[in-house]
């Protein structure tokens, strides 16, 4: 029988962000390896298509002077999901990166997708997740160290995809980048961004993405997958959008921690026909639109809606809240001026908020920051 766990939902909200660092530290995780060979179709060999792969993406990133990266693994070896994380959270990285390749009994199947940590029970998320997390049983006392995990149920898969929101907001960021650039680095087919509880990404304690290359099972794109030239696309692409994101929400010349905001996001959503992300404008309502700069400081962002009252976010007020899609925003103090709204930062991190971070609005429609300053 399958140990069944509680979840006891925090009423404070998740806290989003990351600490100013001197580099940016990118962990590139290698799926699979050792005995573990993931997926095997057409002689494509998933564990040495993820392991060259992620080399190539590092050997990228490492040309950027304010890129430090960090490697799960660099040779075919057996590391332990539990080691994974252990590593990534040890080396303190900014973002997680963990490449796969898909397979299904389905050949014709083919396309890229990349996903976050979310509840899902949509069948074929579930699938993907249940034979991602089958490494464990090559563990010793797996179900003793992922609290009676058990591969083949369900239950199982969803349950540890409640355990953790925080970082979902930055996590959809970068996995929207990266299926931008597989757009434009490869014709392969996009699948989207999409929701599953893989236990690789459970404990890490930073934005973090799954992506699955495309399907080794199809015997074409399986050929492209296990080629120089098409690793070379693939790592351009994933080197091409973590450069993207790094450019965006890390600034290593500023003490304090920005975040440039863009007008739009990728949000995901759930349907029982498919599993696509949606593209959707951050309107706010015509009560919250304040005329010309406005500076914020974003404290949390959670899949739980909480009134917005001082007792709830630690004392400090006032609070606003936005909805985007399937998460609420929250955020404190609204300043005109970048130097009040640097101030009222440091308010919020000494109340515990200590990965909060500025965003910025124009006319009620959030822009960079750099450019709110100008």
């Amino acid at each position: 029988m399958v140990k069944k766990l509680l979840f006891v939902f925090c009423l404070l909200p998740l806290a989003l962000g990351y600490g100013q660092q001197q580099k940016f530290k990118v962990v590139l995780d290698a799926g699979h390896g050792g005995k573990d060979y993931g997926a095997v179709y057409h002689g494509n060999i998933e564990k040495n298509i993820a392991l060259q792969t992620a080399i190539r993406v590092g050997a990228i990133l490492e040309k950027d002077p304010q890129i430090e990266v960090v490697y799960t693994r660099k040779s075919d070896v057996f590391i332990e999901l539990q080691q994974r994380a252990n590593i990534a959270n040890k080396s303190k990285g900014s973002i997680f990166v963990s490449m796969h390749c898909n397979a299904n009994k389905n050949q014709s199947a083919s396309g890229n997708e990349t996903y976050v940590m979310g509840i899902t029970r949509n069948a074929s998320n579930l699938e993907v997740a249940k034979s991602e997390n089958e490494v464990v049983t090559l563990e010793t006392d797996y179900k003793i160290k992922y609290d009676g995990f058990d591969p083949n149920s369900p239950e199982s898969v969803i349950g540890i995809s409640i355990l953790q929101e925080e970082y979902l907001d930055q996590s959809i960021e970068l996995a929207g980048r990266v299926q931008d650039f597989f757009m434009k680095k490869t014709d392969n087919k996009n699948r989207g961004v999409k929701q599953a509880g893989f236990l690789v990404l459970r404990q890490i304690t930073m934005p973090r993405v799954l992506i699955e290359m495309g399907f080794v099972s199809n015997k074409e794109e399986g050929a492209f997958l296990n080629s120089e030239a098409g690793q070379a696309k693939l790592a351009e692409a994933i080197a091409g959008a973590i450069l993207d994101y790094k450019n965006e929400f890390f600034n290593p010349t500023n003490n304090v921690n920005i975040k440039e905001d863009s007008k739009e996001e990728i949000i995901v959503k759930e349907s029982p026909k498919k599993d696509i992300p949606v593209k959707t404008p951050e309107k706010p309502s015509e009560k919250t639109v304040e005329k010309g700069i406005v500076f914020k400081i974003q404290i949390s962002a959670s899949t739980k809606e909480l009134a917005t009252i001082p007792s709830n976010f630690k004392g400090l007020s006032p609070i606003s809240v936005e909805s985007s899609g399937s998460l609420f925003k929250y955020f404190y103090a609204s300043e005109n001026s970048y130097d009040a709204i640097k101030q009222k930062l440091e308010i919020a991190k000494q109340k515990g908020f200590s990965t909060a971070f500025i965003v910025a609005y124009k006319d009620g429609i959030k822009i960079k920051v750099a450019d709110a300053i100008k």
